[in-house]
């Protein structure tokens, strides 16, 4: 068994928000080692490796609030008052106002309260209180404390206050009856005129006939988020280098405007190119780099013929608007162009993004950076452009975007981002029923206390990246914004802990960015659930996930009618295999194949059956599934299952649609299996593409079973 590690220990990681005893899985309690909770600490920037240390980080956890005039950051919910408390030299005066995103300012009025000095540094501090009232409009204001110290001249002081919908108000039809929609992995979803990878086209022709032919309310896409630049392309969607930024490999080339206006050498390339491309989509795997080498050598023949006037315009207008950040990604873009990746092997120059010789790079290479900048903008018009098709073809919220957990540990946010991420450590998850190992995920988390510093900009500017243009967002592991498990570096993921987030804030931030974008929030509520996430959830209008093979009470069966209304269910999700290779055990056998079964392959088999047994049963028990049904009849009558439910979102998976057996992704392994790689497929395992999908018979069965109870 574990010591308990020292107590003062103890106090200091609970002070910051870490884990130091917790209950796993099977409801057994564990006690975190020391060597862990110091390696955390370390990891949020705590000295803990002896006594002597653990004993002034003590010391600063009081300290540090009071060497702040005004905290980093206050978020507050509209309608409710919230004080605020500020610091300055003893006997010196302060006034407290918000400086409102209008423009307007207001008084905030002090409260009376006293607290006794504090000598800290050896400077006499005193505490004054203020109440912000609780008619705050919504959004992002300032607070700004002004002080009159004696003998001293005036200062100011500032802070970000962002003021959150109490509940997020849903978009219509979700506010007030049930939607129905597709999931789509949408490098999958290719067409006679893709590159080898299902593009922004591709889906805007999938989210029209999804509308047209069953009056699909929405399609909900694998995260979009931008992958490496240069070869070799991560496959996996949830590790990719920028949450904020799109790959590039999605634009369809012959829908930029400027491709008609080429000249007569420059046509002749673009074809070529274009033939070569479509030619990949006969592989029997999804070639991202070998689709990307021709699609960026298509993409800089349109760049170099340059912009129109009122198009330039609006491209400089894009720039300014992203800022920064944009800037920061393009010009990381540009040198992994010249130097290759990982950034960790650069120069040391070059790894520091605010240093002099970055800033030399983008001026020498202003044109490579603007290149990637113009991907972006591109991305952008392009996105819009599918979201409207899919609203005008009748989907009422269609495009529901995915937002990845985190991103890859040498990415361009890595490489952005600074102290904002934390070094030493990555995020993953304790052992659970599906993954008995546990799981890392081998990415860098966010420092909460450095987001607080930022006033939550780098997590803002993700997530209204993402809504827009879009009719929701589902947020991939949405318990890592209670919570998340760090695992320090050389360590397994049994060797990890609980940090816990500001989660009042994170998801304030994300309930205010997506009502001002319309949009409905899906959270991933799956695995090991802290007891409060889902009342949070349900409390600030956000729906979680259930998929049918998870839902039990015990051994039985979870029926319909007890899952949540506030929920988007479904069969199955991207980590099982479609339900056809479900019912038949693809699973199992993958597992067993690659060597990852805890168990005997009979009785893992075994198990496997009665579970699914069990389901069968209900079913037919509610006269869904008829003595002797077949396969597809089986994979109908599970989604109508669905169809009792009280969820307010259902959706179909896209493989099941034309009986694809095999999972898109294998957890556990990389290169083992052909994770985020294999094209769509039919029964028999032959490629199928967007023309087949629309032909395909299962697809009225299934969309009309969602509908009828």
């Amino acid at each position: 068994m574990q010591s308990a590690p020292p107590a003062r220990l103890v106090e200091l990681a609970q002070a910051h928000g870490v884990a130091t005893e917790y209950w796993d899985w099977v409801g057994r309690h564990v006690t975190v080692a020391s060597d862990t909770i110091r390696a955390v600490l370390a990891a949020l920037g705590v000295a803990a490796e002896d006594d002597a240390q653990v004993e002034a980080s003590l010391e600063d956890v009081v300290d540090a609030p009071w060497r702040r005039t005004l905290p980093a950051t206050v978020v507050a919910r509209a309608g409710r008052p919230h004080q605020v408390h500020t610091h300055v030299l003893a006997g010196s005066g302060v006034r407290l106002v918000v400086e409102l995103e209008d423009g307007s300012v207001r008084d905030v009025p002090q409260v009376d309260r006293w607290v006794p000095d504090r000598v800290v540094d050896g400077t006499p501090l005193g505490e004054a209180t203020f109440e912000l009232p609780g008619d705050l409009p919504l959004g992002w204001h300032a607070l700004v404390a002004h002080i009159d110290a004696p003998a001293l001249e005036a200062t100011s002081a500032r802070a970000t206050l962002v003021v959150t919908p109490e509940r997020l108000e849903l978009p219509e039809p979700v506010a007030s009856q049930r939607v129905v929609g597709l999931m789509a992995q949408l490098y999958q979803v290719r067409s006679s005129g893709s590159w080898g990878v299902g593009d922004l086209r591709d889906l805007a022709d999938l989210a029209t006939w999804a509308a047209a032919a069953h009056d699909a309310d929405f399609v909900l896409v694998n995260p979009l988020h931008a992958a490496e630049p240069v070869a070799p392309m991560e496959p996996s969607p949830y590790l990719p280098t920028t949450r904020r930024f799109v790959n590039p490999l999605y634009l369809r080339v012959e829908d930029i405007p400027e491709v008609v206006s080429l000249d007569a050498s420059a046509q002749r390339r673009m074809l070529d190119l274009a033939a070569a491309g479509r030619a990949l989509s006969a592989g029997d795997r999804i070639d991202r780099d070998g689709a990307w080498a021709l699609k960026s050598q298509a993409l800089h023949l349109v760049y170099d013929a340059g912009l129109g006037p009122a198009r330039a315009a609006a491209f400089a207008e894009f720039c300014a608007r992203e800022g920064e950040g944009l800037l920061r990604y393009a010009t990381w873009c540009a040198i992994a162009e010249r130097r290759g990746l990982p950034f960790t092997e650069w120069p040391a120059h070059l790894q520091d993004p605010d240093g002099p010789e970055v800033h030399a790079f983008q001026e020498a290479e202003s044109d490579t950076v603007d290149f990637h900048r113009w991907l972006q903008w591109l991305l952008e018009q392009q996105l819009a452009s599918v979201q409207r098709e899919a609203r005008m073809a009748g989907m009422s919220l269609g495009v529901v975007h995915d937002l990845a957990v985190g991103v890859h540990p040498v990415g361009a946010d890595a490489w952005g981002l600074g102290d904002a991420l934390a070094r030493g450590v990555t995020v993953g998850a304790p052992p659970d029923p599906f993954n008995q190992l546990g799981q890392n995920w081998s990415q860098p988390p966010w420092r909460p206390d450095r987001l607080a510093d930022l006033g939550y900009a780098p997590f803002r500017e993700m997530v209204r990246t993402v809504l827009r243009d879009s009719g929701g967002i589902r947020v991939d592991h949405i318990l890592g914004l209670f919570r998340l498990w760090w695992i320090p570096a050389g360590g397994t993921p049994a060797d990890g802990t609980y940090v816990y987030y500001d989660h009042e804030a994170l998801i304030g931030i994300l309930v205010l960015e997506a009502q001002r974008a319309g949009a409905v929030v899906i959270g991933e509520d799956l695995g090991v659930v802290a007891p409060n996430v889902r009342d949070v959830l349900v409390e600030r209008g956000l729906l979680g996930t259930s998929i049918l093979w998870f839902e039990w009470d015990d051994d039985t069966v979870r029926p319909p009618e007890a899952y949540r209304d506030l929920c988007l269910s479904t069969v199955t999700v991207h980590d099982l295999p479609p339900t056809a290779g479900y019912l038949t055990l693809e699973h199992v056998a993958v597992r067993e194949q690659l060597g990852l079964l805890t168990r005997p392959v009979e009785e893992e088999r075994d198990v496997e059956r009665a579970a699914i047994g069990r389901v069968e049963a209900a079913l037919a028990e509610r006269g869904l599934l008829p003595k002797g049904a077949d396969l597809d009849e089986t994979v109908v009558a599970l989604h109508r299952w669905l169809a009792a439910t009280p969820s307010r979102m259902l959706a179909v998976a896209l493989p099941d649609l034309v009986g694809d057996r095999r999972a898109i992704n294998q957890p556990g392994t990389s290169d083992e299996y052909p994770n985020w790689r294999l094209p769509l497929a039919g029964p028999d395992g032959e490629r199928v593409d967007l023309d087949d999908i629309r032909e395909s018979p299962l697809a009225d069965a299934l969309f009309e079973a969602l509908r009828t109870p």
